[in-house]
């Protein structure tokens, strides 16, 4: 069965459901779905190159993760329980610094097998040795967009370097000529790049018709800093450089006042709620999903990276961000199940721009399925409520990314290998990081 994995088969997904309803899918060669329904198995059985028995599992579209740093897995539990500016600037810039990388391949490799293991099969990126990560994503199966994370604190000689890498890797990912493979321009935040980096930032982007992914508004010394610096707030200052798109993922916007709520709407920004990681920093806000919501944001979940979460679990993140919105705004009506699960599927993959995240005929085989035969299913009420507030990603037990298998009854190929590589690379960063300190 091992051969399952090697390359896109036409198969048939049989004895699954989808909205409760009991049917089977037909995945194509090309990574298409191409059927649903109740009969599909007949019909198709002699087209499928194999047939995988979903045995009564819960078939979903894949999550989509809109913001993470996913090399930084390598850090995990290296440094927690402290302010964010000093987790920053005493931990983890210091550490960063010796990143090589092999390093960043390392730890994007192991993201990647964390995000197939629960579930998720695309996601969006930012952080540096960009290239390095691509050559992971390639290999692991998965979907990504990919920036360079740009950072210039005002410095002209550094904002040209970071210009020049931003092309690189731009150019690098068009050569790979690989769809599951994008790239975005990745301009950190208002408050770690100049005016002149956003507004190359996002004409660089209108160019290449590329995305763009931002951190905006996370804590509220960001807004105030703001305010004093250029006499507006970091929306306003983004907007003026031309960052504000429909192609835009703005992650975190836990200080967003109603009126930014609306420009966000009226730009098509798309908003990345990481609860779980503004909770454990202490934000001090949570994002403001009701005036988000009100003004026809998209709202998207991320996990951010794992050295301020610490995992890559988005099934947590539905949950967390459930709670997070029903407890800060005192109201338990908000953010209901079924509005967390399209987050972390349907909203995800139209900011992202693959697929619709939807499991139907013309759409992307993105496809998990979440095992019925576990304690966090049973009993089955109401399959959204166990998926959003029961399940963890560990209840995932196959992953179909683009109609290729990338788990099958919770295995992944190579994983051992992934996992040697990344507990070597995470040791011989510390290493050389206590050595040069």
């Amino acid at each position: 069965m091992d051969e399952i994995f090697s390359k896109n088969y036409p198969l048939v997904i049989s004895n699954v459901r989808i909205d409760g309803h009991a049917t089977d899918i037909f995945v194509d060669d090309t990574g298409v779905i191409a059927a649903t329904g109740r009969d599909v198995r007949k019909q198709y059985a002699r087209e499928a190159e194999f047939i995988i028995d979903g045995d009564r599992a819960i078939a979903l579209p894949g999550l989509v993760n809109t913001h993470t740093h996913a090399a930084m897995t390598l850090l995990r539990g290296y440094a927690d329980d402290m302010f964010l500016q000093d987790w920053l600037s005493q931990k983890i810039w210091p550490l960063e610094a010796h990143l090589t990388g092999d390093d960043v391949y390392w730890g994007a490799k192991l993201a990647c097998l964390e995000m197939i293991k629960t579930g998720t099969t695309a996601f969006n990126d930012m952080y540096f040795f960009m290239e390095d990560t691509a050559r992971a994503v390639g290999e692991m199966g998965i979907s990504s967009t990919l920036s360079y994370g740009f950072i210039d604190f005002g410095d002209p000689q550094k904002r040209e370097a970071e210009c020049r890498a931003t092309e690189r890797l731009v150019s690098h990912i068009r050569s790979l000529n690989n769809p599951r493979i994008r790239a975005a321009a990745g301009p950190h935040a208002p408050y770690t790049v100049s005016k002149e980096g956003l507004r190359w930032c996002a004409e660089f982007a209108h160019e290449q018709k590329i995305g763009i992914h931002i951190h905006v508004s996370e804590t509220e010394k960001e807004v105030n800093d703001s305010v004093a610096q250029h006499g507006k707030r970091p929306v306003a200052v983004l907007d003026e450089c031309g960052i504000l798109t429909p192609r835009t993922v703005a992650a975190h916007c836990c200080w967003l006042d109603e009126d930014e709520c609306s420009l966000f709407a009226q730009r098509g920004v798309h908003a990345s709620h990481n609860p779980i990681s503004n909770m454990k920093l202490a934000t001090h806000r949570a994002m403001p999903y009701p005036q988000l919501k009100a003004a026809g944001v998209n709202v998207t979940l991320g996990t951010d990276g794992c050295s301020s979460n610490n995992n890559l679990d988005m099934f947590e993140e539905m949950k967390a961000a459930a709670l997070l919105q029903k407890f800060f705004w005192n109201d338990p009506t908000l953010l209901p199940a079924q509005e967390a699960l399209h987050m972390a599927t349907a909203a995800g993959a139209k900011a992202l721009g693959f697929g619709n995240g939807t499991l139907a005929a013309g759409e992307p085989a993105d496809l998990i399925l979440v095992t019925a035969g576990t304690a966090c299913n049973v009993p089955m009420h109401n399959a959204t409520s166990n998926l959003v507030y029961s399940c963890s990603g560990s209840a995932v037990e196959t992953v179909l990314c683009n109609g290729r298998v990338l788990m099958l009854e919770r295995e992944v190929p190579g994983e051992q290998e992934i996992l040697a590589g990344a507990q070597r690379a995470a040791s011989g960063l510390v290493k050389r990081a206590g050595d040069a300190g």
